[in-house]
């Protein structure tokens, strides 16, 4: 596995969707700059990013501004222009297929039908591209996905969230500092 160089976080831009749970991306990459010091002032490629130093390595935090399903569109002329391979970015997004409260790295494969993981996909044109998911678990029966992850989480799933976004932030600091993906797994997956 690359060093990571390059964080990705999933989102929709704008105050509407701040607090959704289709968000969780963003607010994890929005915790990792406070933690790095890191400000994302830079408008690039339809992005917000900004740069910094984790030890020895330039690194640069991301926030597609192209609206979740065309993430990609940000994220692959990006990757080009400061000629980071798609191993060495880590994509953080939701996941309806995890419980509230979960988080799970992974080193690569299908998008799990995540619409912005799949652009993101098309676009570097492999599916060998880490993710770090967090859990936002499924819909009651009978409310509609997309009105679900476009709603902002309940106080009850704030109690379980806000925790693991900060467990998030963790783990991809971890890798930005060259821990292997494997420990990271191994430390951060529950």
């Amino acid at each position: 596995m690359a060093l990571v160089l390059m964080v990705v976080g999933l989102g929709n831009p704008g105050p509407r969707y701040a607090t959704t749970r289709h968000n969780a991306g963003f607010m994890v990459v929005d915790l990792l700059a406070d933690d790095l010091g890191i400000t994302l002032d830079r408008t690039r490629d339809q992005a917000l990013t900004g740069q910094g130093l984790v030890g020895n390595n330039r690194v640069l935090l991301v926030k597609p501004q192209t609206y979740m399903n065309n993430s990609g569109q940000a994220v692959a002329p990006l990757a080009r222009w400061y000629g980071i391979a798609p191993e060495a970015i880590l994509v953080i997004h939701d996941d309806l297929d995890l419980a509230p409260g979960r988080l799970r790295l992974r080193r690569g494969g299908s998008s799990g039908g995540h619409r912005g993981l799949q652009s993101i996909i098309t676009h570097l044109g492999t599916t060998a591209v880490p993710r770090l998911k967090i859990g936002i678990g499924r819909p009651p029966l009978g409310q509609n996905v997309i009105d679900y992850v476009l709603k902002p989480f309940s106080e009850g799933d704030w109690e379980l969230i806000r925790p693991v976004l900060l467990e998030a932030a963790r783990a991809a600091r971890f890798l930005l500092e060259g821990g292997s993906m494997d420990e990271a797994m191994n430390r951060f997956n529950h």
